[in-house]
C-alpha cells in the first residue's frame, strides 16, 4: 500500500523503512507513526522478507516528536495524550520485538523519540555526522516511553544521565556507550549497512529470530536453575527443528544451507 510520510521498499529479502519527511528533518507526528507501525506489521508478517533496513531522508535521522504534535498534545486532555503516546509505544515495541534482524542507519542528528528508533534496532551503523540529543527534560516532558529500549541499549546509568542533562553526544561517543555499533565516514554509510546486512543473511531465520527472544528473556532473568534448564531446552529444540537438522547436514557436507544468500532456496535472489 502507498504511504505518505514513509517508504516500504524491498530489495531481494531485505526491506527498507525510511522515514521520509525531509521538510520537518523527519519528525514524528501520528500520521508517520502510524504508517511506521504499518510496515513494521508487514514486515514481520512477510515470510520473504529476512532483514528490515530503518533510514531515513535528508541530512536529520529524525527530529523528535513534531512540533504541531507537541503544541496540540500541550493543550489537549489527558485522554488524548495517553491514546496518543500508545500509538507511539507500539510503534517502539513492534520494532523491537520484529523476529528478523534490524539495522538502524544513522546518517545524521537523532533528537527524542529518533533515539529511541535507534535503540530498538537490533545493529545501528552511524556517519561520522550522526548526534544525538534526549532534549525532552529542557521542554518540562520525560523521554519515557524509549526509556527502556534505552536502557536495554546503553544501560540505567547512562540513560539517567542522558535524559537529565539533555546533553548532545556525537556518533563516536554513541559507539562508546554502545548505542552505535559502527561509525564510518558519511559516504561509507550505505556500504558499512550492506556489509552487516550481508552477514546476517548467512544466518538462518529461525535461529535468529530464536535468538532475538532468547537474548531478551536472558537479561531480564535471573542466572539461576529455571534459566540453565531454559537454554537447554531451546538448543535441544534448535537441534532438532528441519532448519537445524538442514544446517548441520550442510555444515557437515561442506555445502551451503539453504537460507544463504545468493542459493535460490533462500529467497534471496527472487
Amino acid at each position: 500500500m502507498p504511504y505518505e510520510h514513509v517508504r516500504l521498499e524491498r530489495s531481494r529479502c531485505v526491506a527498507t523503512v525510511t522515514l521520509n519527511r525531509p521538510e520537518t528533518r523527519n519528525a514524528l507526528d501520528a500520521a508517520t507513526v502510524g504508517e511506521v507501525s504499518a510496515c513494521l506489521r508487514a514486515v514481520a508478517a512477510s515470510s520473504d522478507v529476512r532483514v528490515l533496513r530503518l533510514d531515513s531522508t535528508g541530512t536529520c535521522f529524525g527530529s523528535g516528536a513534531d512540533i504541531r504534535t507537541m503544541r496540540s498534545m500541550g493543550a489537549a486532555p489527558y485522554e488524548s495524550n495517553l491514546a496518543d503516546a500508545r500509538g507511539f509505544t507500539e510503534m517502539l515495541h513492534l520494532l523491537h520485538e520484529l523476529p528478523k534482524p534490524t539495522v538502524a542507519c544513522v546518517q545524521g542528528p537523532a533528537v527524542g523519540g529518533s533515539v529511541g528508533l535507534v535503540a530498538c534496532c537490533d545493529l545501528a551503523i552511524g556517519s561520522e555526522r550522526a548526534s544525538f540529543r534526549l532534549s525532552e527534560v529542557h521542554l518540562g516532558v520525560v523521554g519515557a516511553m524509549i526509556s527502556p529500549y534505552l536502557v536495554e541499549a546503553i544501560g540505567p546509568r547512562l540513560t539517567k544521565r542522558l535524559m537529565l542533562t539533555g546533553e548532545r553526544f556525537d556518533a563516536r561517543q554513541a559507539e562508546h556507550w554502545g548505542l552505535l555499533d559502527e561509525v564510518v565516514p558519511a559516504e561509507e554509510l550505505g556500504d558499512a549497512a550492506q556489509s552487516v546486512i550481508t552477514q546476517l543473511l548467512r544466518g538462518a531465520p529461525g535461529a535468529q529470530a530464536i535468538s532475538k527472544e532468547l537474548v531478551r528473556e536472558v537479561a531480564r532473568s535471573p542466572l539461576d536453575a529455571a534459566m540453565r534448564e531454559g537454554t537447554a531446552t531451546v538448543i535441544a529444540a534448535a537441534r532438532t527443528a528441519p532448519e537445524g537438522r538442514e544446517g548441520l547436514k550442510a555444515f557437515l557436507d561442506k555445502a551451503r544451507p539453504p537460507w544463504a544468500q545468493g542459493d535460490p532456496k533462500g529467497g534471496c535472489d527472487r
